[in-house]
């Protein structure tokens, strides 16, 4: 083991979301599967014991929604969410440009964001000794509500490629 410290990151695609005819993207709500799914994510995290001490979550409306579902199932162990505007329709470099700016303090970093951009950067992080069957879950599907764990030894700064192990794919449903 080098002397960096074990860190996690969990990469969330929104719960599902709904299309009012009208609203912009940005502020479109979750609909009520996603009010009943993105619960479920936070009890999985819980139940797992991969509970962030940082959330970043993009400003969109839909997002806000599931970090506060994710917030409520975590409890007093919730830590005070970010929101991040570069996260709102960002690519997977956009988010590792964020990821990177990270303070070494935080152990356990929960980003919640949107496709395609979610999908891309667990796949751009993901390292050859990651978890095959996760791997390839989360490379042909990322479904709404999907988490990606990956753990790594580096700085959140030196993220960048192929050095995070990806352990766990999940998608939560009742």
């Amino acid at each position: 083991m080098s002397d960096h410290h074990l860190r996690r990151l969990v990469i969330m695609r929104h719960a599902k979301a709904d299309w009012p005819v009208g609203v912009p993207d940005h502020e479109r709500p979750l609909e009520e599967r996603g009010h009943r799914e993105a619960p479920l994510a936070g009890k999985w995290l819980l139940k797992h014991k991969v509970v962030p001490d940082f959330i970043l979550c993009s400003s969109a409306l839909r997002t806000r929604q599931t970090c506060t579902w994710i917030c409520d199932e975590l409890g007093e162990k919730a830590p005070t969410p970010k929101l991040e505007n570069g996260l709102y329709a960002a690519s997977a470099t956009e988010m590792l440009a964020v990821i990177n700016h990270v303070p070494d303090t935080v152990t356990t970093l929960m980003v919640i964001s949107h496709m395609p951009g979610v999908q891309d950067l667990a796949m751009r992080l993901a390292s050859r000794d990651s978890d095959h069957d996760a791997y390839m879950d989360a490379a042909t599907r990322y479904p709404t509500s999907a988490l990606t764990v990956l753990e790594t030894e580096k700085p959140w700064a030196e993220l960048d490629g192929q050095d995070a192990r990806l352990i766990h794919f999940k998608v939560p449903r009742h």
